[in-house]
């Protein structure tokens, strides 16, 4: 399964944040869009994404003031992006090697959705579940 069909079927809708708000606006996104991700954005050019994980980092070292702390000092800046055209396959390695869990999906610069981990595995979830319900009709056929 390709990325494009993901997006397809889960919809293109990213949620983003600019690099000047602060870690409160981060958690308080991530929290009211139940998500575990937000793009970071300046002039709708991706700079940056986002996660829990850099929000938890942040107070853990910081306390409550890094809540006032701008995104873009704990956002990840070296941003890896998936193209419409990638496999599912693929993608779940790169994940898996870099200990990512979500991919904005991008298109001659252009943001045309995320993926995390979830999407993918149950994507996958899905494929091995069709190709064992083939297999079954098959050998039921014979």
């Amino acid at each position: 399964m390709l990325v494009s069909q993901i997006l397809r079927s889960k919809g293109d809708t990213v949620f983003t944040i600019s690099p000047t708000e602060t870690i409160a606006a981060v958690a308080e996104l991530l929290n009211s869009r139940r998500v575990g991700a937000l793009v970071v954005l300046e002039t709708d050019r991706v700079v940056g994404i986002v996660s829990e994980r850099d929000v938890v980092r942040a107070i853990a070292s910081g306390g409550a003031a890094a809540l006032g702390q701008p995104v873009s000092s704990v956002m990840t800046k070296d941003v890896l992006f998936a193209q419409p055209g990638e496999t599912v396959d693929s993608l779940l390695g790169r994940m898996t090697d870099r200990r990512i869990r979500h991919l904005p999906v991008c298109q001659k610069d252009r943001l045309m959705g995320i993926v995390s981990i979830g999407d993918l595995v149950k994507s996958k979830i899905s494929e091995v579940e069709a190709e064992a319900d083939g297999l079954k009709a098959y050998i039921a056929a014979s």
